[in-house]
């Protein structure tokens, strides 16, 4: 088969080439997936440069998200699921066979139905985005009601953070930089969107509800004093991204505020929180609630590139084409 591969860490255009190595076959519990399309995220590329660096056995496919349809399974898993089109979900984790080659094979539970009416692009923009968005959101419990900030709207994860935030029942405030990216957070279904570089954002949030549920994260440091503005102590913030330098926390104005602070990171997040992530999310699917990302294609030959695109901070969701 065809696939896009690395064995040692570094720039994409000096480690990255594309193959042909053997097609692998499922083992125990395992499914082995035809990919259509292989989703890109900030983590392969981190993962690949060695900025977050795991380790290579042997070689390393990446990407952990996708779309395709099970064409095999390994033992114990039943031979219903051939013919199944499904989403990939943490891939490439622990598992030299990720998501950028003709085929992929995987434990059966990251490959995820994907329901008829979700287009192929749609799956391959789920995965991590909306499972890091589903922790983020629902770690402290149920949201009905609740009022939610989502810090980068127009982002993949503020993208899901904000449609899944709908879909179970709050109202939700987003911050972005700019017009279009207000536009796309709009599209997601914002209830309002605030610009952060605005000197009245805080005021601005504090007119849609005095105090937030839950903040989604993407930029602690940066964004704490906003943050902190419109926190009380029903307050969980949840960050999600690591930033160049660690922000210093005020712990006297954190504890005044009495507010909740988590720090999610899909690899170290409990199984039954990652299958608790994925029934959610197939449901929300199966009632139309989630939309894919604007998309930005590449075939597979251009690898390098798409991963440099990504890299660049690409908005929207930029994808393989698997021949």
């Amino acid at each position: 088969m065809k696939a896009a591969l690395y064995e040692n860490h570094g720039p994409a255009a000096d480690v990255l080439r594309v193959t042909e190595i053997d097609r692998p076959e499922p083992g125990p519990g395992e499914v082995r997936v035809r990919m259509r399309l292989s989703g890109i995220n900030p983590t392969d590329w981190k993962s690949r440069s060695g900025a977050t660096p795991r380790p290579i056995d042997g070689f390393q496919i990446p990407h952990h998200d996708g779309a395709g349809v099970i064409d095999a399974v390994g033992a114990g898993v039943d031979d219903s699921r051939i013919g199944e089109r499904v989403w990939t979900l943490l891939a490439a984790a622990g598992n030299r066979f990720g998501t950028a080659a003709q085929w992929c094979v995987l434990p059966a539970g990251r490959a995820v139905p994907l329901p008829r009416g979700a287009s192929d692009e749609l799956g391959a923009c789920l995965g991590v985005p909306a499972v890091t968005a589903h922790r983020c959101l629902l770690a402290d419990g149920p949201v009905d009601g609740a009022m939610v900030l989502v810090a980068g709207g127009a982002g993949a994860v503020g993208h899901y953070a904000i449609e899944l935030a709908k879909f179970s029942g709050a109202r939700v405030v987003t911050t972005v930089s700019g017009p279009r990216k207000a536009e796309l957070a709009r599209q997601a279904g914002a209830d309002q969107v605030v610009n952060y570089k605005d000197p009245d954002a805080a005021d601005q949030i504090r007119a849609f509800a005095p105090e937030m549920d839950r903040i989604v994260e993407v930029a602690l440091g940066a964004n704490l004093e906003l943050d902190l503005a419109v926190s009380g102590p029903r307050t969980h913030i949840a960050d999600y991204a690591a930033e160049p330098s660690d922000p210093v926390l005020p712990v006297r104005r954190c504890m005044t505020a009495n507010l909740a602070l988590r720090f999610v990171l899909l690899y170290s997040m409990p199984a039954t929180a990652l299958d608790a992530a994925a029934a959610d999310i197939e449901r929300a699917l199966g009632s139309g609630a989630l939309t894919a990302l604007p998309i930005i294609a590449f075939p597979l030959d251009q690898v390098v590139q798409a991963q440099e695109a990504v890299e660049a901070g690409a908005v929207g969701k930029v994808v393989i084409e698997l021949p």
